[in-house]
């Protein structure tokens, strides 16, 4: 029996620009961070049984590899040219559809667990190359890289993706220190809102091809701001950092693509009256959870969204990315 554990990610700044039809024509800038809130995934010999059985959105049992119907584990197991029965089961701490990047920790983490079954050593460069190709390439899905790398590699790291989609790491570049600070100051809220989100990355896909001024720009003044933030890192000014996080979440809740509604602008201008210099929604928008950077009386602005129905929701940096907790 394996088990991988894998940390989901919070975006810090730059998402989107790491999706194929942007970084394609102008390359990508992004920042990440690894949260302690993992997708577990276990993998068991079935030989004896003679049939697969998968739980990832649903249980399964299934003969062979074709009639597994979870599209993503069908596609790791061909690609490692698995085909033995298996028992593969997934675990999460948070909801899935909540803007955490689930389905790229899923993706990860089960190619990590099936590597360490196969007892092949495998970096977390490799399982998030692997993992990107799967899902970019072998399935045509409209995401992005940030995910995969962000969740492979863990901790607070920025990435360059150039246009030929070679990702660069830029790991271990932010001081211990602001790191602690701006850990200590982000405070995440469940929204409780759930919206998967394969049709805003569709669109942003769809818009980007055209050259779509509004998308296109976007993108380029979001990313622009993350190099701001990046800056600000190494100059280790933490306020300065928070204040960007509501820059760039001005651009990005104007995006054609509508990520923001009038219920979701409420609770962030809530989170600004009560002590918050700035923030962002995770994810693709519309729903998932809403972070804050909150350099001081955190107790008021964990109150003041309670009350307006959020869910507080306690995390630290994750700095070691997907692992194996358990092989026997």
């Amino acid at each position: 029996m394996i088990i991988s554990r894998t940390p989901l990610r919070i975006e810090v700044g730059g998402g989107g620009t790491d999706l194929p039809s942007f970084y394609s024509q102008y390359g990508s800038f992004f920042i990440s961070a690894a949260i302690d809130k993992y997708m577990y995934v276990l993998v068991h010999d079935r030989k004896y049984h003679g049939n697969f059985v998968t739980k990832y959105f649903e249980v399964q049992e299934a003969k062979n590899i074709n009639l597994i119907k979870d599209k993503l584990t069908r596609a790791c197991l061909k690609f490692l040219q698995i085909d033995q029965p298996l028992e593969l089961i997934s675990f999460i701490d948070l909801p899935s559809h909540s803007g955490l990047g689930s389905s790229g920790a899923f993706c990860v983490g089960l190619l990590n667990a099936l590597h360490n079954f196969k007892k092949e050593p495998v970096s977390g460069t490799k399982l998030a190359e692997e993992a990107c190709h799967i899902n970019i390439d072998i399935l045509k899905s409209p995401a992005g890289k940030q995910d995969e790398y962000a969740t492979a590699i863990g901790g607070l790291t920025a990435f360059r993706i150039n246009r030929r989609g070679k990702v660069k790491i830029i790991a271990d570049q932010f001081d211990a220190g602001i790191a602690r600070e701006v850990e200590q100051n982000l405070y995440l809220f469940d929204t409780r809102l759930r919206r998967p989100s394969k049709k805003t990355l569709t669109i942003q896909k769809e818009l980007n091809l055209k050259k779509d001024k509004k998308m296109v720009g976007n993108f380029s003044a979001a990313q622009e701001i993350c190099f701001e933030m990046k800056d600000a890192l190494m100059k280790k000014d933490g306020l300065l950092f928070g204040k960007l996080l509501d820059k760039h979440w001005q651009i990005k809740r104007v995006r054609p693509d509508e990520p923001t509604n009038d219920q979701i602008d409420r609770w962030y201008d809530l989170g600004l009256k009560n002590g918050a210099i700035g923030g962002t929604l995770v994810g693709a928008g519309r729903g998932g959870f809403l972070l804050f950077y909150c350099p001081g009386k955190s107790h008021i602005l964990i109150s003041s969204l309670e009350k307006a129905g959020l869910v507080y929701m306690p995390m630290q940096f994750d700095y070691h990315g997907t692992t194996i907790v358990y092989s026997s």
